[in-house]
């Protein structure tokens, strides 16, 4: 397994900050993780796990050892019911195999088309799109344990998977690094198209035949393209924010002054925010601090449009983040991990 040293990093994270690894090492076999965990240069509290740099803020070169996660499969593991369970290492490009599952003529991943990222980041964020979180077709997840150096499966209840949330961003941070998840995908498609942007494109792509698993990826991907950019082209990181999450009295004191405010009624009684929508009430879109700039299509998503620094991002961030709270009284939250966290 060969160290490498001083290893450039700008290509590495999809919003393009320039950053260096002090350390760098690329994991293509989890099996070589023992090894690896028994190297001088690694350190558990300052190793960082890196995918496919589509969630990470690197506000600095980073001081520590830099483990590239590249190892690759895709397996069918059983058949039962008209479920289909397939593993996926943790490498895999998430839409690569989103692609992979719909072949093979399973549906379930469809409405999460175009998702930058991996597989093994998939859990941690509980990424989810147009009504579906991946949390919804986890069977369970495969992990080192850095506390016992074993090899340990958690279910999808271990996981303890909530809103962007789940154990690996909370009490098992640091501690599990993912290998492998095991999806539970159906053979018989069933449509999620709630979300009125998807249910109206299928609607005209369709025109009037059931819709296909691949016309729910399609037009997915359609809606994202037109919305999100390439970032290969204009760097960016997804959705910046996190839609907030506020109580149902909270709710109704904005929905009386904003009647056309877009919400989501939750199981518990609070509500589901947008938070491209109170960002784009504040007319932000297109606003700019140095090189960071909020997207002039979608207000969700800041994107580096002219060699941003690390500080160009962060006062523009709170830039959006006051201004919100300042005319609505909410606080948004960040949805990508910035390293270090306490730039």
């Amino acid at each position: 397994m060969q160290v490498l040293h001083h290893v450039d990093l700008t290509p590495l994270n999809t919003f393009g900050l320039k950053a260096r690894a002090r350390d760098f090492v690329v994991l293509e076999n989890a099996a070589e993780l023992p090894e690896l965990v028994k190297l001088p240069e690694f350190n558990r509290n300052s190793v960082l796990w890196l995918g496919g740099g589509s969630n990470i803020l690197l506000m600095k070169d980073y001081d520590g050892l830099v483990v590239h996660i590249q190892n690759k499969g895709i397996d069918e593991l059983s058949r039962s019911d008209g479920i289909v369970y397939i593993e996926a290492q943790a490498g895999e490009t998430w839409h690569d195999f989103v692609l992979k599952t719909l072949s093979m003529g399973l549906s379930g991943l469809e409405n999460l088309s175009l998702i930058p990222g991996t597989v093994g980041a998939s859990p941690v964020q509980n990424i989810g799109a147009y009504g579906v979180e991946v949390k919804d077709v986890i069977d369970s997840v495969r992990c080192f344990d850095l506390d016992t150096s074993t090899f340990i499966t958690l279910s999808n209840a271990d996981c303890r998977f909530a809103y962007r949330e789940s154990l690996f961003k909370q009490q098992g941070k640091g501690r599990y690094v993912i290998v492998a998840v095991v999806f539970a995908l159906k053979e018989q498609f069933t449509a999620n198209a709630g979300y009125g942007d998807l249910a109206a494109m299928l609607a005209e792509k369709c025109a009037g035949r059931q819709a296909t698993a691949q016309d729910v990826s399609d037009a997915v991907c359609a809606i994202r393209s037109g919305k999100l950019p390439d970032p290969k082209i204009l760097g960016n990181v997804g959705s910046f924010f996190k839609n907030p999450v506020v109580a149902a009295e909270e709710a109704e004191r904005l929905l009386s002054a904003y009647p056309d405010m877009p919400h989501y009624r939750l199981a518990d009684g609070s509500v589901k925010l947008a938070a491209g929508w109170l960002i784009d009430q504040c007319r932000l879109k297109g606003h700019c601090i140095g090189g960071a700039a909020v997207h002039d299509k979608q207000a969700l998503v800041l994107v580096n449009k002219h060699q941003a620094t690390a500080e160009d991002v962060d006062a523009l961030a709170r830039y959006i983040r006051h201004t919100v709270s300042e005319k609505f009284g909410v606080l948004l939250d960040t949805e990508p991990n910035w390293l270090p966290e306490n730039f």
